[in-house]
């Protein structure tokens, strides 16, 4: 699993690219995206041939010059389970006892 950041043009955004490599998607035959940024709706992140999995946003960058939105994983293998990106630039507790994920705007 690993992210990826591109400041857009006119600077307002950043584009955070999310990719899940065949071995970390462990079998999973849909992987959604849910974050804080857009209150958690599932974006649905594409396969690619080498069984990688990509999905992209773009959050603003006019809130403060650096902020943090915790994320996580939907992975549905014929269950549905929340997996943490293994990657990920650090973690936060979540109301459930448990972490989330957590990246970073700059």
């Amino acid at each position: 699993m690993s992210i990826s950041k591109r400041i857009t043009k006119d600077g307002k955004k950043v584009t955070i690219t999310f990719y899940i490599k065949k071995e970390a998607a462990q079998g999973a035959k849909k992987i959604f995206l849910i974050c804080e940024h857009n209150g958690w709706e599932p974006v649905v992140m594409k396969p690619l041939k080498n069984g990688t999995y990509c999905g992209s946003i773009s959050v603003p960058t006019s809130i403060q010059p650096s902020y943090q939105y915790r994320f996580k994983y939907i992975m549905e293998d014929g269950q549905e389970r929340f997996e943490n990106d293994w990657d990920a630039e650090s973690y936060a507790p979540n109301p459930y006892g448990e972490e989330n994920s957590v990246f970073h705007t700059n």
